[in-house]
């Protein structure tokens, strides 16, 4: 199965994952199960989706039909923003690991650079964007506390690698830290975290489509030696649903992406993952047809031409799908 070594544990990470986000509770289970039948083996989740709980439960029937062993697969999930203070990501970690019935995670990241008032688990799980008063709580939690606790679940064995997803800009309520320009600051506090970690991310997270290629990005990941993960592969398909399209045309039936797609006798959805697995990024495409299970894990096995690449990064729009200003003009974390 082709991968991407970590730097620090040298620990082998699929370049094809199935993403968690929006798989409902009632199929997760089966979906996980079938997923591993197909041949995945790295399972991207998070506290916020909902579903580990029944995520773990197809991984456990996997398990125990002796399709895998635990250390056959790559689990990743999250902790989201209400868990930051020091006291809570410990909490948090066990608490989601004791949902998907495991020891440890492979890759556990910071879901997104920002602080939010604590919500007790018993309280509600999980939490959301905001209180019950559906209003946003900021918190103050510096970004370098977060990431010391992140460091002591290395420490413990409950995460073999953690990193960040989403590192442009990190807010809190009295101040906006920005310690490195790069790119017109986007990847300040990724450098940052560099400066104190006694562990380095192993991963970074990020959007990234033909409508939003982040090649200033890339390279500065590419140059601290972290891996890259690509969420919404198919730009603006996952987010119809929501309504949070942008009213973009379809990747899937864009002329470009159709063309190519013809030429070497794939699907759009294939050359879409294949534009970026052939550069080194890590995918998490989701599906609940079987055909496109297998389909999206087969997107290796052929190689695009050069021009093909560059006429698909061509499309870059900088459109932006997954944008928490949205939510709330404080959260800018890419302003």
């Amino acid at each position: 199965m082709a991968s991407i070594v970590l730097k620090r544990t040298n620990q082998k990470m699929p370049l094809v994952g199935f993403g968690l986000w929006k798989v409902t509770n009632e199929t997760c289970a089966d979906t996980v199960f079938n997923a591993i039948k197909a041949g995945y083996r790295l399972f991207d989740g998070a506290g916020d989706y909902g579903n580990e709980k029944e995520a773990g439960e197809g991984i456990k029937r996997a398990i125990d039909a002796s399709l895998v062993k635990r250390e056959d697969l790559f689990i990743t999930s999250k902790l989201w923003n209400t868990f930051h203070a020091k006291d809570h990501v410990k909490q948090l970690a066990k608490y989601q690991l004791d949902l998907w019935g495991l020891d440890y995670f492979d890759l556990f990241l910071i879901h997104f650079p920002i602080s939010l008032a604590y919500v007790d688990p018993a309280h509600r799980f999980p939490p959301g964007w905001t209180g019950d008063d559906d209003k946003v709580h900021l918190q103050n939690s510096p970004f370098q506390e977060t990431w010391a606790a992140m460091e002591y679940l290395v420490d413990e064995g409950l995460a073999k690698n953690i990193g960040v997803r989403r590192v442009f800009r990190y807010f809190h309520p009295g101040f906006l830290q920005l310690i490195s320009h790069f790119s017109n600051t986007s990847g300040a506090l990724l450098i940052d975290v560099f400066r104190y970690a006694r562990y380095e991310p192993q991963v970074t997270q990020i959007e990234l489509h033909p409508y939003l290629t982040q090649e200033p990005y890339l390279e500065l990941a590419k140059t601290l030696g972290i891996a890259v993960t690509a969420y919404s592969s198919f730009g603006p398909q996952g987010w119809v649903e929501l309504g949070m399209d942008k009213n973009a045309t379809s990747l899937m039936q864009h002329d470009v992406v159709t063309q190519v797609a013809g030429k070497y006798g794939k699907t759009p959805a294939q050359v879409l993952l294949r534009w970026a697995t052939q550069r080194g990024l890590a995918v998490i495409p989701k599906s609940n047809s079987p055909a496109r299970l297998v389909e999206n894990l087969d997107c290796v096995d052929f190689n695009l031409e050069e021009s093909d690449i560059k006429s698909i990064s061509s499309l870059n729009i900088n459109l932006r799908l997954n944008n928490p200003v949205e939510i709330d003009p404080r959260l800018g974390i890419f302003a």
